[in-house]
């Protein structure tokens, strides 16, 4: 399967990829398998893809948790090494282009006290579940990768 094709089944077609890299062939191998399975069990178990109540949690800690997925997702690649090109190929698109973007405008908020800011704060959590959707399908896409039962909704929202 072309992964131009396997990003549509996803709906994540707004990814902006490389021509070249869609037309080539997507063809997970073990390394990317374990990688994805890694990753997956991280992103179901964070902010990334749980919902956050209103009155529950706390918009730096969720930041901060979102944030951790470049840490973990870099260990994860660098661990496996350049046997997991697939799930890298994935993973570094997703980081940049979808992650980076809200983490670089909270973390500054942040750092100036802004989420203290009760306004702010129901930005951030809007601009936050935005971003869950987002990731709640990169969380099925692992699911995929590693061929593994996707449990995204097994939790009631």
């Amino acid at each position: 399967m072309k992964l131009k094709k396997w990003l549509e089944n996803w709906d994540m077609t707004s990814l902006k990829i490389n021509l070249k890299f869609l037309e080539m062939e997507f063809q997970p191998n073990d390394e990317d398998k374990e990688a994805a399975w890694e990753l997956y069990i991280e992103m179901l178990t964070r902010v990334a893809s749980q919902g956050l109540d209103p009155a529950e949690g706390d918009e730096r800690t969720a930041l901060e948790s979102i944030f951790s997925l470049f840490s973990i997702t870099r260990e994860i690649a660098r661990r496996k090494g350049r046997h997991c090109a697939e799930f890298t190929k994935i993973a570094i698109v997703v980081l940049n282009q979808v992650i980076r973007p809200f983490s670089a405008k909270w973390h500054s908020l942040a750092v100036k006290g802004g989420l203290e800011d009760s306004e702010t704060s129901i930005q951030f959590r809007s601009e936050l579940k935005k971003l869950q959707a987002s990731l709640r399908k990169y969380t099925q896409m692992l699911a995929s990768m590693a061929e593994v039962e996707d449990l995204t909704s097994l939790e009631r929202e």
